[in-house]
């Protein structure tokens, strides 16, 4: 069993002396797409509803009630629509910042909606800070100023709009807090 090992180890510590470089390449090249074919799965797995309300379903529910959820052309946004960039490096620095919030899961800092509600105003204001940040750029994968058809819109709505685009200073956060969840107590937030 020893002499297994050692010949193992002996095989894996220098391959080259075992195998053509050309092996050795085509053996690299197949794991790298093994390893980026598993990791893009996991990636997308942890974009998908089941993945966000196995944790949020209070907030899910929330968004049951909200226009993005249900409305009158069917188009639905799931919680990745509005949470994770589409473009690929700002994906991955953004899933990089939510395993803090799977770690204060795991870690029981909002594991239960009464934890959950007692830290949803940090947890909004950090989620706007984002948004604001990023000139809304998950809200604009859907909604685009130079796209929307302001005679449609209410006369107070295609204002705000309008002068938004034409200002550039606001973004569609500063209006739009609680489009689809429900804000949280706003009491002594400046603003409010």
């Amino acid at each position: 069993m020893m002499d297994l090992l050692r010949r193992y180890w002996r095989a894996i510590s220098t391959p080259s002396k075992y195998y053509s470089l050309g092996f050795l390449s085509l053996g690299g090249f197949v794991m790298g797409i093994i390893f980026w074919g598993g990791f893009n799965t996991a990636m997308e797995f942890t974009n998908t509803e089941p993945f966000c309300t196995s944790c949020h379903e209070n907030l899910y529910l929330e968004l049951q009630d909200t226009i993005h959820f249900t409305n009158r052309s069917g188009v639905r946004a799931i919680c990745s629509s509005c949470h994770v960039p589409h473009d690929w490096t700002d994906k991955i620095a953004r899933k990089m910042q939510a395993s803090k919030e799977v770690w204060a899961w795991i870690t029981g800092t909002i594991n239960t909606p009464e934890k959950f509600e007692a830290r949803r105003l940090a947890l909004a204001q950090h989620e706007w800070a984002r948004l604001k940040a990023n000139d809304s750029l998950e809200c604009r994968n859907c909604h685009e100023f130079e796209y929307m058809d302001f005679t449609y819109q209410s006369t107070r709505a295609a204002d705000q709009h309008s002068t938004a685009l034409a200002s550039g200073e606001k973004t569609c956060i500063d209006c739009h807090k609680g489009i689809a969840h429900q804000l949280p107590n706003m009491a002594g937030v400046e603003g409010f």
